[in-house]
């Protein structure tokens, strides 16, 4: 998976570049058809942002979550893309597995 990293506003630094990389990660495990990611990282006022477009097979997902703390903000934007994956993945594989009902 490749990860584009982008902050406005706001130095990434490698703590935080360490952070999002070890978060996304996550979401990678749960589906690894993951092609690239895109984060973006931007603090306005006293608010900060994190966004994320994620591209992977069939579809793209998007996210974003402003909280008072960076790193919280992180938090809640790799899980909503997490429960998104999930949603998508089961979307694939549950399609057209139905067994027919032969009771009768």
């Amino acid at each position: 998976m490749q990860l584009n990293l982008t902050g406005h506003h706001v130095d990434i630094t490698d703590s935080l570049r360490n952070y999002v990389t070890e978060k996304m990660e996550k979401v990678e495990r749960h589906f690894d058809k993951v092609t690239n990611t895109h984060v973006i990282l931007s603090v306005e006022s006293v608010r900060h942002k994190a966004e994320a477009t994620v591209n992977m097979s069939g579809n793209n997902i998007f996210a974003e979550s402003t909280q008072d703390d960076m790193y919280a903000a992180i938090d809640s934007l790799v899980d909503k893309l997490d429960r998104q994956v999930k949603k998508h993945k089961e979307k694939i594989t549950n399609h057209h597995h139905k067994q027919p009902d032969l009771s009768e």
